[in-house]
């Protein structure tokens, strides 16, 4: 069992409570109807997946953290919790043209056997790929460590397809897939996900950065990292704060979940000046880390305002190696502040959740009595957006241009250079917009869709004939725009370009080294670190006016209690 953020306590057994009756007779009713269905529907049933989509949706009305996991996704159950699961160690993704490896992982069985970026699956032990869905071939390929998988390959250079038999393993995806430094007394660890032995993994690659370099500061880098477990998010504070450090406080409904979390072991270093970094799909255990090192003022936050999950889930297995995830209780940081956006407690009439309101959100303190606020993720000390793409780059790649060109250029070079030094040359570049081209590349933009609406608009009300010769117009001046769209977005499309070729030699390491190279967070993050004088300022005081309630004509902003 493990608490998803998520820690590991014990299950209380089942009390008999005011609902036993209504449980009793219900669950009754739900059998009757199920035998009834299945003795005289007019089609016959499937009771396993008719019960688990009625599950779902039970399930569904509570919040989208309580989950049903039957014996066929265990798997999935278990990657969740631990970053391990039984299989071949490959990301697949579904183009126009069926199902096809994204990327396998470094030293997989899927690597061994020699399977590359854009090899398409045939078939899977004999059952084709044709009309499936990622998640259907994903189970497919899944399965116990030691067993075989018969694949059915088409090398994108090759029109005949060759059989592939890969013996699965316990694939362990790594929750720290790159850290290094980014100057040269500046260190910095990309943290994915909170599954099991994050903390520790945090841990070495934080001493040995320490230990090889003149280390200053360190960059955490939590943006997209959706959370885990509730302990490894603890451990990952306890690097860096000491033995018996409050880190959260869990309430729930049960006494028996109400209780804080102090680390538990020596820190590494409590001096060195931190850098955390932070957007909207950084949620749950990432938010612990980041309220906790915010409410502290032990480092800096940097980017934007985070998800805002603050509920905790426990997770309790069912009957015939079933699974259910459930969420048991609220989680508060060491200022006494719970950053849950969404009330699910009190839905609309028409089931819609909403967010919590500004004027119940309060004020709160952290350990220099800077103020913070609850009801809404973790507000940055310092706001910065991450890069926003045209959607001529967002078309390239979800149309698998990015992607597609990479499998070629993969195909022609055996070799490229370093991540911090490669770059696609200028002709390489005129190579992709000629392949863009000559495969027709369109796409829409905003102002395409709001011409359309117009147009629409006018036409229903009997305004076309007057404006269609500046429709006409206004069409032609947009298409001509975007034919040099490849041109003017080519830093942002270069980018991509090279995020993805490189990946294909060097995997997320590579990925994750090029990108930096472009990444202004993380270079905004070097100079504060640098400028202890910025540093401390930031940790001890914020101008008034920056606040989110500050109001502009008193020239104040509440006050916040010590505690709540």
């Amino acid at each position: 069992m493990a608490l998803l953020a998520i820690g590991s306590y014990a299950f209380l057994s089942y009390s008999f409570t005011d609902n036993y009756f209504e449980i009793s007779k219900n669950l009754d009713i739900y059998s009757t109807a199920l035998k009834e269905l299945d003795l005289y529907y007019v089609d016959s049933i499937n009771p396993g997946e008719l019960v688990k989509t009625s599950i779902d949706a039970m399930l569904a009305s509570l919040d989208p953290y309580t989950d049903y996991y039957p014996e066929s996704e265990i798997e999935d159950y278990r990657f969740m919790t631990t970053g391990e699961y039984g299989g071949i160690g490959a990301i697949v993704q579904r183009d126009s043209n069926g199902i096809e490896i994204a990327q396998p992982y470094a030293n997989s069985p899927a690597m061994k056997a020699g399977l590359e970026a854009g090899d398409r699956i045939i078939s899977i032990d004999g059952i084709s790929t044709a009309g499936k869905n990622t998640d259907d071939v994903g189970k497919l390929l899944k399965g116990q460590a030691k067993t075989t998988v018969k694949l059915m390959i088409l090398k994108p250079d090759e029109s005949t397809p060759v059989e592939k038999i890969i013996t699965r393993e316990v694939i362990t995806v790594s929750n720290v897939p790159y850290y290094g430094m980014v100057s040269d007394d500046i260190g910095y660890i990309k943290l994915t996900e909170f599954t099991k032995d994050a903390g520790a993994n945090v841990k070495n690659a934080f001493m040995d950065l320490k230990k090889n370099h003149n280390l200053k500061g360190i960059i955490l880098d939590l943006r997209n990292n959706p959370g885990g477990l509730l302990i490894e998010a603890i451990n990952i504070v306890n690097i860096f704060e000491p033995k018996g450090q409050l880190v959260v406080n869990t309430k729930g409904r049960s006494r028996d979940w109400n209780h804080p979390d102090l680390t538990t072991n020596e820190p590494v270093d409590t001096n060195i000046r931190i850098l955390v970094v932070v957007n909207g799909g950084s949620a749950s255990a990432s938010e612990i880390v980041t309220g906790t090192i915010q409410d502290l003022d032990r480092g800096v936050i940097l980017g934007t305002r985070t998800f805002g999950k603050g509920l905790v889930q426990q997770t309790h297995p069912l009957t015939y190696n079933s699974q259910l995830k459930f969420t048991i209780a609220k989680y508060y940081t060491p200022s006494g502040r719970c950053i849950q956006a969404l009330d699910y407690t009190h839905r609309s009439a028409d089931g819609t959740v909403n967010k919590v309101p500004d004027s119940l959100k309060s004020a709160f303190r952290t350990k220099h009595g800077r103020v913070v606020y609850d009801g809404g993720g973790i507000a940055p000390d310092i706001d910065m957006e991450g890069p926003k793409y045209n959607a001529v780059s967002l078309n390239l790649e979800s149309q698998f241009f990015i992607f597609n060109y990479a499998t070629m250029f993969r195909l022609k070079h055996g070799t490229i250079a370093p991540p911090d030094s490669f770059s696609l040359k200028d002709d390489e570049y005129t190579s992709f917009v000629d392949f863009v081209k000559a495969h027709n590349f369109t796409y829409s933009t905003k102002s395409d869709q709001l011409l359309k609406e117009l147009k629409q608009t006018t036409e229903s009300e009997k305004y076309d004939g007057d404006l269609k010769d500046s429709y006409d117009k206004i069409e032609k001046e947009l298409a001509e725009s975007k034919k040099s769209d490849l041109l003017k977005y080519k830093p942002e499309i270069k980018r991509l370009l090279e995020e993805e070729i490189e990946s294909r030699y060097r995997y997320d390491k590579g990925r994750i080294q090029v990108t930096l190279k472009y990444d202004d967070e993380i270079k905004r993050g070097v100079e504060i670190l640098h400028n202890t004088a910025r540093y401390d300022s930031v940790l001890t005081t914020i101008a008034p006016s920056k606040h989110p309630f500050y109001d502009a004509a008193m020239k104040t902003w509440p006050p916040a209690p010590k505690s709540k």
